[in-house]
């Protein structure tokens, strides 16, 4: 007996008995899983942008600190440069003024050495006038009195003596107050020695440079008469 087929039934069946049957429609499209979804990729984008400037504002805090440190250190550098110059050059105005007022005690202390030694019995006047000169008050009186004393020594001596600077040089200076030592080689006659006898006078001068560098003390004076 023949049985006839479906000519269905000689075709493969479209699926598999069990198995789901999918749509094509279903199917993840593969182009379309590469896509990245906007709302996710607009997030993204946002942080990114985000970040962007905290990295732009970090690195110019960097840059900037780097910038303040170096700006800083060339400020010190120029400040301690500063320093060093005002103090080097302060010192140096200091050495000049004190020089220049050593040089000027001594210039006054040697002229009035070199007028005291200087005598001439005949005119003792002009004498005891520049032995006076330039000293203070005080000491104005004690020089009179001194030279009133010595001029009965030098008349009858018939005193003449010239006078020649030598050296004069700072010994102290305290508070502005300058002590001199002076040194003036002397040429002396007398009726004793016609002859012109040299000797070296010695003569401390003290001078006040806050009373307009007056004379305020001298020694010596009597010893060059003495050593005669």
């Amino acid at each position: 007996m023949l049985m006839k087929v479906k000519e269905s039934d000689l075709h493969e069946p479209d699926a598999v008995a069990g198995e789901p049957e999918i749509d094509d429609a279903a199917r993840p499209d593969p182009a379309e899983s590469a896509r990245t979804d906007p709302a996710e990729s607009e997030v993204e984008d946002k942080a990114n942008d985000e970040k962007s400037p905290r990295r732009l504002r970090l690195s110019i805090s960097l840059r900037t600190l780097v910038v303040a440190a170096v700006i800083a250190g060339l400020a010190c550098a120029v400040g301690v440069l500063a320093w060093l110059y005002v103090g080097s050059q302060h010192k140096l105005d200091v050495q000049a003024r004190q020089s220049e007022n050593n040089a000027h005690a001594e210039k006054v202390a040697l002229d009035y050495a070199v007028n005291a030694a200087e005598m001439n019995f005949a005119d003792l006047n002009a004498w005891k006038v520049k032995l006076v000169a330039g000293t203070s008050p005080e000491l104005k009186e004690k020089l009179s009195k001194a030279a009133t004393e010595m001029e009965q020594i030098l008349v009858p001596l018939q005193w003449t003596s010239t006078a020649h600077p030598l050296e004069a040089k700072v010994h102290s200076d305290i508070g502005g107050v300058y002590v001199v030592n002076c040194f003036v080689s002397v040429l002396t006659k007398t009726v004793q020695a016609p002859d012109p006898l040299q000797s070296t006078a010695t003569y401390s001068v003290t001078i006040d440079s806050k009373k307009n560098w007056q004379i305020t003390d001298v020694g010596g004076i009597g010893g060059v008469v003495e050593q005669k």
